[in-house]
């Protein structure tokens, strides 16, 4: 199993992606050439705008995007990808989007006999059990909470560390360990912006120069480096 999991698509000052192409074009590679988009967590950005977004990237590295909301059996035009990348947005919309085309279970199967997956934001939040440690609106209802379960843990992406000045309401903090409090059995990676996890088989490393936050019930919440080997998290 092969994953690229971005927190997020820009970085103040950089332009769409530009933090993450050459940790995209590592991860792919040369043998990918077609990659799979799936736009459905846009909700204010029609979806022909965002495979177009996306491809002018994606061109950059040499790889060819194809959105699968222009296809009439998305199911079908997922064994003409050799890559699958999951856009950012709102995530109970991608969830809703994706249980609905039953392509949860069609891009689980292919993931895990092998094919690369990458997403960034709401497209690392479905990579996960489940979409509880989103940090969107529920402006719409899935069918259910299920993800793609790829990883045995979750993502908080875009993590902060502190409220804006004169804010009174939850850190981000609270609100994972009232997660934590209800799922007692689960861990949650903070993952900041410009940080990326990358999985390859039984390995997982983290990107970027910004530590993650890790959290378990009933611990005092610890950080690692991209020194630091986060491949026991695999386990869990």
């Amino acid at each position: 199993m092969r994953l690229l999991l971005l927190s997020n698509s820009t970085i103040p000052g950089l332009g769409y992606l530009e933090y993450a192409k050459e940790d995209l074009k590592n991860f792919y590679g040369t043998d990918v050439k077609r990659v799979a988009f799936i736009p459905f967590a846009g909700v204010t950005v029609g979806w022909d705008d965002y495979e177009e977004k996306v491809q002018s990237v994606y061109s950059d590295l040499g790889y060819e995007i194809f959105s699968l909301h222009k296809e009439n059996d998305p199911i079908a035009a997922l064994e003409q990808a050799d890559a699958i990348a999951v856009g950012g947005g709102n995530t109970f919309k991608l969830f809703h989007d994706m249980h609905e085309l039953g392509l949860m279970r069609a891009i689980r199967r292919k993931v895990l006999n092998g094919i690369p997956f990458s997403g960034w934001s709401a497209g690392s939040n479905i990579s996960c059990p489940t979409l509880s440690t989103t940090n969107d609106m529920p402006i719409i209802m899935p069918k259910n909470f299920n993800g793609l379960n790829l990883i045995p843990f979750q993502i908080n992406p875009h993590y902060l560390d502190k409220n804006p000045e004169g804010h009174g309401g939850e850190t981000r903090e609270d609100r994972i360990n009232e997660f934590l409090e209800l799922n007692q059995d689960k861990i949650v990676v903070g993952l900041r912006e410009g940080t990326i996890l990358r999985v390859e088989g039984d390995k997982m490393s983290l990107l970027g120069n910004r530590n993650a936050r890790i959290f378990q019930f009933g611990k005092e919440a610890y950080e690692l480096t991209n020194a630091d080997d986060f491949s026991f998290l695999l386990n869990k």
